[in-house]
């Protein structure tokens, strides 16, 4: 039984991000994806009177179900490496026990990281996320007393509903690094509780590496989990290959599913063309610099960023432009570095356009200049950005560039709710001519999206972005307000107060660690004074001390602590004892002769001898690694070290976070260009039934788009009618009717079976009778004897009538069945190998023999046979009695596995 729950991004949802859902098959609890929101969301400014704020954020009901499920999850996969599909999964992993293998393709993990790293940062400089933090395992351990452990099933589960789970860099770090990698139709069988499971990643387009999720049950069937998928060739990438545009028809690992779970989003879009898109965009950039202004574009920093800076570049060099190209991103250069190691998962058009394979002798005179050069890099606008620069902040921007430069400025994030792309236009709108720029809506509640609802409602009707049209831009006026939340160094009085509060925390702390030094020593006493072979070290010890006479010097180890070290003559000064034992004498001070001062250390021994010093034999491992190693390798260490201990010694200055209300009186452009890379309405509705799945579930999509998708599959035939959208947290339950059992097959019985190849497997009708065996759990089938089945208890109420004289006994004549599918585009290529002439001329019929030719008589069409493929499995094949109709019959029956019954 298959079970379906949505914790965000359901259908019929206003908000259809971030994407996480929960898929139990049998007893195995998979999670499909593990998206963020917008951690800063805030009312349209152009609203007059926004909407009263109910006091509950966002991400509150998603937060808290994946909370309570994430301790329980078995498997994890992730489709792309956007803050949508996994910028919550470090969290989850470090702090709620997602702790479930988790699988994706290698550029997912390393853009998926760099994604989460850049928004985290970006938060972190203007939000103390941290306070919360700190105090909630507070609050836990007071709930909870001690007396039992937090978890998500606990009646003390805590969840704090305004909190903003923001992780560190370090376990956006372990997290993504615990994720299994695979590659593109690699079929992964599970193990451990998840066995019996394969998954199979395939291309999904849109993003690089993005996956489209195959997952195999052998109780349930083929699921296919295929979110944001974009079938259209672009710069850098290739289309999905759920639809094969060469081959006509879907990917055949993909066809006919059990289960499909798919987005519909824009299903209700029509996206204009690609050609007038790339048209506008480069347009509006040439007339903006031209006229000596600039563009801000608001852009993620991982994913779809890609295709803006190949086409972009591609331009600047066709065009020959000086102008700069300005990146602000912490992230950036190390993006760029991931993308050229993963060459081999680039497609679309840059290794032909750039590298000279096609196109003109300047293409190749670029190649071989840049050959000549010395450049490694050979596919030219992906790994050759020579007029891009990279900023870390905007401060840093302005140092190298006035306000009156013009250039293009690429910020993070694409949703402008913080980071430097929302201080960038607290300064840019202001600026008349200035264009702001945006290529995607982001998500409901940011000033991304605000801006972009601005300029749809200010188009006409036909020129929406909806509509399959180019609009024209708008010139913004009027004065809006933001709020910006900055880091700023502490000065004064509030300096002086932190520098206190450090000064009596550490005396705290130190008051504290000597506490416990002092504890641990006084155990250590107790514990020597149980073991007499141990005393004798000490005692001769303080005997030293006391026969030195305090004669000691302090020396300091380099850490701030001092060390007594004994100082001491040749031999030692003292009183010498009268008495010439060497026993020890009664009373409370042992005599001592004249000797040199030296202790002797006995060796600790335990029921298996003398213990070992581990902590020696690692110090000399250590050596031994460290003189095998190469120059190259210490060298490598040595700059490391010298760069964390760089690192180290930078201390960060006291500071503090201010919000404040600016005001910002609009003067510049907005236009949106649709650059997100997806399926639109015309594209879902094509490929989804070719698809045809058994069962279909829609996810990520607005009230009006699941009822446009629902509605056109409606209107198909031959697609089925279960289609479900849950809405969030809710639960859909298919194959709930459906049981399965282990049963085996007697020898006897095998051997008597008649096998008919279908594929790769064998099919036989099998009639049997179950025995259940007491050396073995598992009930066996055997053959039904010829008496037992003389014994039917319908048959002996039936009173036997007389036959009559010549007559034969009547015997049940045997019939077989089919096993396979039909597919017309494959019947169609084996009889063109036999020599018969065949035409699709409608939904499911084809044509066969003289009918299919053009210019067929009517003499002819006699030997015409149609073969129509209807709704669960049936097959109609209709003409006269001819040569062509048993060829098409004998053709359609080798397709298909025949089993006798």
């Amino acid at each position: 039984m298959i079970t379906f729950t949505p914790l965000s991004g359901a259908a019929h949802s206003s908000n259809a991000t971030p994407l996480a859902y929960l898929l139990q098959v049998d007893d195995v609890r998979i999670l499909l994806d593990c998206g963020s929101p917008d951690w800063s969301p805030e009312p349209s400014p152009f609203e007059e009177h926004p909407e009263h704020d109910s006091g509950d954020v966002p991400w509150t009901k998603y937060c808290e179900a994946l909370q309570k499920c994430a301790p329980t999850v078995d498997l994890v996969l992730l489709s792309h490496g956007d803050l949508a599909h996994c910028g919550l999964y470090p969290w989850a992993y470090t702090n709620w026990g997602l702790k479930a293998p988790a699988y994706t393709t290698l550029p997912v993990q390393a853009m998926g990281r760099i994604a989460v790293t850049e928004d985290i940062e970006g938060i972190r400089d203007e939000e103390n996320v941290d306070g919360e933090r700190e105090a909630e395992p507070d609050k836990q351990k007071q709930d909870t007393d001690g007396t039992e452990e937090i978890s998500a099933e606990s009646p003390s589960f805590i969840f704090n509903p305004k909190r903003k789970f923001v992780s560190t860099t370090a376990e956006v770090q372990d997290a993504f690094e615990s994720i299994n990698t695979l590659r593109y139709s690699q079929p992964t069988h599970l193990q451990g509780k998840c066995q019996g499971l394969t998954i199979t990643p395939f291309n999904a387009g849109h993003t690089l590496g993005g996956t489209i999720w195959k997952i195999r049950s052998p109780s349930s069937g083929t699921i296919v989990y295929a979110v944001n998928v974009n079938h259209m060739r672009e710069r850098h990438l290739d289309g999905t290959v759920l639809i094969r545009q060469a081959a006509g028809g879907i990917f055949d690992p993909l066809a006919r599913p059990d289960l499909l779970i798919t987005d519909a989003e824009r299903a209700s879009v029509t996206t204009s063309r690609r050609k007038d898109r790339d048209a506008a965009l480069i347009d509006t950039i040439s007339a903006t610099l031209g006229s000596r202004s600039s563009l801000l574009l608001p852009c993620d920093s991982s994913t779809r960023v890609l295709e803006l800076l190949v086409l972009l570049d591609q331009h600047w060099n066709y065009s020959r432009l000086r102008y700069p190209i300005c990146l602000l991103s912490r992230t950036g250069r190390e993006m760029l570095t991931f993308v050229r190691s993963m060459m081999e998962w680039l497609g679309g058009t840059i290794s032909k356009e750039d590298v000279g394979e096609e196109g003109t002798g300047r293409q190749n005179q670029n190649k071989r200049r840049r050959d000549e050069e010395g450049d490694e890099d050979a596919l030219g606008a992906l790994t050759f950005f020579r007029h891009l620069e990279f900023f870390p902040n905007p401060q840093a921007l302005l140092q190298t560039y006035s306000s009156k430069d013009p250039k293009l400025i690429l910020a993070v994030p694409a949703s402008l709710s913080h980071g430097p792309s929302r201080n960038m236009f607290s300064d840019f709108a202001a600026v008349p001519d200035n264009v702001v720029l945006l290529t995607g809506r982001s998500e409901e509640g940011t000033l991304g999206r605000a801006l972009f609802d601005k300029w749809n409602n200010s188009q006409r009707p036909d020129d929406k972005w909806d509509k399959g049209k180019i609009g024209s831009n708008v010139m913004m006026d009027g004065a809006i307000t933001i709020k910006m939340n900055h880091k700023v160094p502490l000065q004064g009085a509030e300096l002086e107060a932190h520098l206190q509060e450090e000064r009596v925390a550490k005396e705290k702390e130190a008051a504290h660690q000597a506490a416990l030094a002092r504890n641990q020593r006084m155990l250590e006493a107790d514990e020597d004074d149980s073991d007499s072979d141990l005393d004798s070290d000490a005692d001769e010890e303080a005997e030293v001390r006391q026969a030195l006479g305090g004669d000691m010097m302090d020396t300091d180890d380099g850490e701030g602590l001092t060390k007594q070290l004994l100082s001491f003559d040749i031999y030692i000064k003292g009183n010498v004892s009268k008495a010439t034992s060497f026993f020890k004498i009664s009373g409370s001070q042992t005599q001592r002769f004249r000797m040199f001062p030296y202790v002797e250390k006995k060796r600790r021994v335990d029921e298996y001898g003398e213990t070992i010093d581990v902590g020696m034999w690692l110090r000399k491992g250590k050596v031994l690694e460290e003189e095998a190693e190469s120059d190259e390798v210490k060298d490598y260490k040595r700059r490391t070290q010298a760069e964390e201990e760089a690192k180290a010694s930078i201390r960060e200055p006291p500071s503090k976070y201010v919000t404040t209300e600016i005001e910002i009186q609009l003067a510049c452009r907005l236009l949106f260009v649709d650059m997100e890379g997806l399926n639109d309405g015309r594209a879902v509705k094509t490929i989804v039934p070719q698809v045809n799945p058994r069962k279909m579930i829609i996810v990520h999509a607005p009230p009006n788009a699941t009822e446009a998708l629902i509605e056109s599959c409606g209107n198909i035939r031959a697609m089925t009618k279960d289609i479900y959208a849950p809405t969030v947290g809710e639960s859909i339950q298919i194959g709930q009717q459906t049981n399965s059992f282990s049963i085996s097959i007697s020898d006897e019985l095998l051997a008597s079976l008649k096998m008919s190849s279908f594929e790769d497997n064998q099919i036989a009708y099998v009639r049997g009778r179950i025995v259940a065996h007491a050396t073995s759990t598992i009930p066996t089938l055997e053959p039904v004897s010829s008496s037992t089945l003389s014994e039917d208890p319908v048959d002996s109420k039936v009173t036997v009538k007389r036959r009559t004289l010549g007559s034969r006994q009547q015997v049940a004549l045997p019939h077989s069945t089919m096993i396979g599918e039909l597919k017309l585009t494959a019947l169609k290529a084996r009889l063109a190998s036999i020599g018969v002439q065949a035409e699709l001329i409608g939904e499911g019929v084809l044509i066969c023999g003289a009918g299919a030719k053009r210019n067929a008589s009517s003499d002819t069409l006699g030997e015409s046979v149609s073969v129509r493929k209807l709704a669960r499995g049936t097959v109609e094949l209709e003409g006269n009695v001819s040569e062509v109709y048993y060829m098409v019959r004998r053709e359609i029956y080798s397709l298909h596995a025949l089993v006798a019954t």
